[in-house]
């Protein structure tokens, strides 16, 4: 129970973070949409995707790889920091300077180009930040990157205040963005340093190409995940303009909100996957087949009253100028469901060492998702990037599953039960929440409350669970 005690401490860490962070995300998203308005809220959604796509270069999967080879063997640790700490550094400066040329001959206004590249600037310490974080991961250990995270988000709540207060502009909305990652990547590295050591900051090309080589897989599988998330912002921009960009980006930011749990369970659960791969291939799997039936039984009671109560959360939110969101949050709400299974899926088949089933399972997805915008967006508007992004995740889900069930690992036919029991307790759910038709807040503890009857009538909480949970509450 040790290693259950270690997972739920971690995840105790980031989920605490991440509750704060979502509070601060929740209070920006709205001042910043109201404050920018629709067209000014498209520029900084575009800054954001245009460096998401810059990201992929920035991390080239070396993130995933080091953090699962340190979790295997924590004796390379300086090994690993000291050489490609200052690589990163490099190819930050290099990035930064391509950005730059790619906005000037794409023909984007001054504004645009600032705005962005001020975003790369935040992107770079981002790439530092989340390095460090994975050496933390690693050691089963991620306390400072949740304090990080709070101390992140409360400086970025506050610059944005202070940027309204004085009517600074969609500027100093990116310095804000900036400065607050700036501070989270000088106390990680401060954090390194104080457990660890300074580093050295070699340059061992050998060893950089070894560690490049093998993060190919990861690299290519963020580049297509990137592309997968990131795109339908882009070619919304230049197919529709910024309206529609802001109104799908502001739908985007409710779905995000709960995609990030999932960050939180990864962050913590694959380099114990990575560790049981080595050790303990039953614990492996048991993981695994867990990691799906807790996830599954959060998700979907969310995404069932989101569903329903779509159009009063966007208009409290964001106020009635953004009514239309409404209706891609209906639609992308389901993205999560599929998330949290074809990420556990992932998830277990990175750290069995299959990346590059991954690889090609990301491939497709970002093929399939870029035709159906293609398709969706000139036919639909922003509603046919929200279902290009839903489609594109069943695949995601079917190959993932596909290919799990050519390993050794194939869950058992128990965890089917399962699944069917949680989708048919939720299917019970959605209906009597439909048809008591009360309001947001009245929903919330009505349902909480059915829900967690419903689990027990149908033995869903079953006696190994109610034993993590008594191990957990000594």
């Amino acid at each position: 129970m040790n290693q259950v005690k270690s997972i739920f401490m971690n995840i105790s860490w980031l989920s605490m973070s991440q509750v704060i962070t979502s509070i601060c995300a929740f209070l920006w998203t709205i001042i910043i949409a109201r404050y920018l308005g629709v067209t000014d809220y498209g520029i900084v959604s575009f800054a954001v995707s245009f460096n998401a796509l810059l990201g992929i270069v920035m991390d080239l999967g070396m993130n995933t790889y080091i953090t699962r080879e340190i979790a295997k063997n924590r004796e390379s640790l300086e090994k690993y920091v000291d050489n490609i700490f200052l690589f990163k550094l490099i190819l930050a400066f290099v990035l930064f300077i391509l950005g730059a040329i790619i906005l000037y001959f794409m023909n984007y206004p001054f504004l645009t180009i600032v705005v962005t590249l001020i975003f790369t600037v935040e992107l770079i310490f981002i790439s530092m930040t989340n390095f460090l974080n994975g050496v933390f991961q690693a050691f089963e250990n991620v306390k400072y990157q949740a304090i990080g995270t709070i101390l992140n988000s409360i400086l970025l709540l506050l610059g944005i205040l202070v940027t309204i207060w004085f009517d600074f502009g969609v500027i100093a909305i990116a310095i804000s963005y900036a400065f607050g990652y700036y501070i989270f990547c000088s106390y990680m590295l401060f954090k390194y340093i104080k457990t660890f050591s300074f580093p050295k900051f070699e340059l061992d090309l050998k060893f950089i190409k070894e560690v490049f080589l093998n993060s190919i897989p990861f690299g290519l599988t963020n580049f297509f995940y990137t592309i997968y998330f990131s795109i339908d912002l882009v070619m919304l921009s230049y197919l529709v303009g910024d309206y529609s960009t802001g109104l799908y980006k502001s739908a985007y930011n409710i779905i995000y909100v709960f995609t990030t749990f999932f960050v939180v369970y990864q962050s913590v659960i694959f380099p114990i996957l990575s560790k049981f791969f080595k050790e303990s291939q039953d614990l492996l799997k048991i993981t695994y087949e867990l990691s799906v039936k807790y996830l599954l039984l959060i998700i979907l009671p969310i995404s069932i009253v989101i569903f329903f109560y779509a159009r009063p959360l966007v208009d409290l939110i964001y106020t009635n100028q953004y009514s239309l969101a409404s209706v891609p949050v209906q639609i992308l709400i389901w993205t999560v469901s599929f998330l949290f299974i074809n990420g556990a899926a992932s998830t277990l088949l990175n750290a069995i060492n299959k990346e590059f089933i991954v690889t090609k399972v990301y491939i497709a997805a970002a093929i399939f998702n870029v035709l159906l915008n293609l398709i969706l967006i000139p036919m639909f508007d922003y509603n046919g990037a929200a279902m290009a992004t839903v489609l594109s995740e069943i695949l995601i889900t079917v190959l993932t599953l596909y290919y799990i069930f050519k390993t050794d690992f194939k869950p058992d036919f128990g965890l089917f039960k399962t699944v069917i029991k949680i989708i048919f307790v939720s299917i019970i759910f959605a209906v009597v929440i439909y048809w008591a038709n009360v309001s947001l807040w009245l929903a919330i503890p009505i349902g909480l409350v059915i829900y967690i009857v419903l689990l027990f009538v149908c033995r869903l909480i079953d006696n190994n669970d109610k034993y993590i949970i008594n191990e957990l509450l000594k």
